[in-house]
């Protein structure tokens, strides 16, 4: 792409747990969940256009222009703030999508971030990650921009502190549709509501440690097999989790040398990568406080 292009990462986001404790009466599912970010993720690229079209470059297959959060987020953010400014968008996938990694939602912050910068609205944190929800549930977090304890549907955020890690992923052949897994009649719905007795990083890590699961993970075991497969494979190297509804799954390692050895070990069986944890998203400083 030009130079005059702002090249970003939108960073992809692991559940470290995730804990159903509850129903709305609208529908929404009540969830308990520490997110995490991670030094990985798609590329977007952005160009303003002075005529106020949000045009998307290039295709990205299953998604047309027009229902892509990237393109409802710059459209979101010049009705919500009258912005006479356009935008060119590029968006080099690398996440999958149906992953549980929220490679959509994290797009969609990141053009909210960047675009909150580039058309100078100084728009604050707070009210820019109000109207992401609207987006989608997940999107409020990357806009939070920090490692958090998640409730609520996902938008009641807190910040929190972890010890450094590194993280492999490996990505199961499979997408997985949200929708599927929590209308599912086998899901645990009423999980215990966790206490957080402070958000230091040895007490988060010990609650996340010994209380934290995926509500979500036997359900998607059992939907998609291969799911399972992952874990069990993993399970030689120490204890992985399912991220969100699935299908990605993950493995906390002490650091660098480690996460590349377990990644060797399965070169060619599956996709697998690994990544350190980021405490701060690369966007952060385009919101004022």
């Amino acid at each position: 792409m030009g130079a005059d292009f702002l090249d970003c990462l939108a960073p992809a986001k692991i559940n470290l747990f995730l804990h159903v404790t509850g129903r709305r009466p609208d529908g929404y599912h009540l969830l308990q969940t520490a997110f995490r970010m991670l030094d990985h993720g798609d590329r977007v690229r952005l160009r303003v256009r002075g005529d106020g079209d949000v045009r998307r470059l290039n295709e990205i297959p299953g998604v047309p222009e027009a229902h892509d959060l990237v393109v409802r987020a710059a459209r979101l953010l010049q009705q919500r703030t009258g912005c006479r400014l356009g935008v060119d968008l590029h968006v080099e996938k690398r996440l999958p999508m149906g992953g549980g990694l929220g490679g959509g939602s994290s797009d969609a912050a990141t053009v909210l971030l960047a675009l909150n910068r580039l058309w100078a609205l100084h728009v604050s944190r707070a009210e820019l990650q109000a109207w992401a929800l609207t987006l989608g549930a997940d999107v409020p977090f990357f806009i939070f921009g920090r490692t958090a304890w998640a409730e609520g549907v996902g938008e009641t955020l807190r910040p929190l502190e972890l010890s450094p890690v590194w993280y492999v992923v490996l990505e199961p052949p499979v997408s997985v549709p949200t929708a599927e897994i929590f209308s599912s009649k086998e899901l645990t719905r009423n999980s215990e509501i966790l206490i957080m007795p402070g958000f230091s990083s040895r007490q988060a890590q010990v609650l996340v440690d010994t209380k934290g699961r995926n509500d979500l993970q036997p359900v998607a075991c059992d939907l998609y097999p291969v799911i399972a497969e992952a874990l069990s494979d993993l399970a030689g190297f120490g204890e992985p989790k399912m991220s969100g509804s699935g299908a990605c799954v993950f493995l906390p390692c002490a650091g660098r040398i480690k996460a590349e050895l377990v990644v060797k070990a399965f070169s060619g069986r599956w996709k697998i990568w690994c990544a350190a944890a980021l405490d701060e998203h690369p966007l952060y400083g385009c919101c004022n406080e």
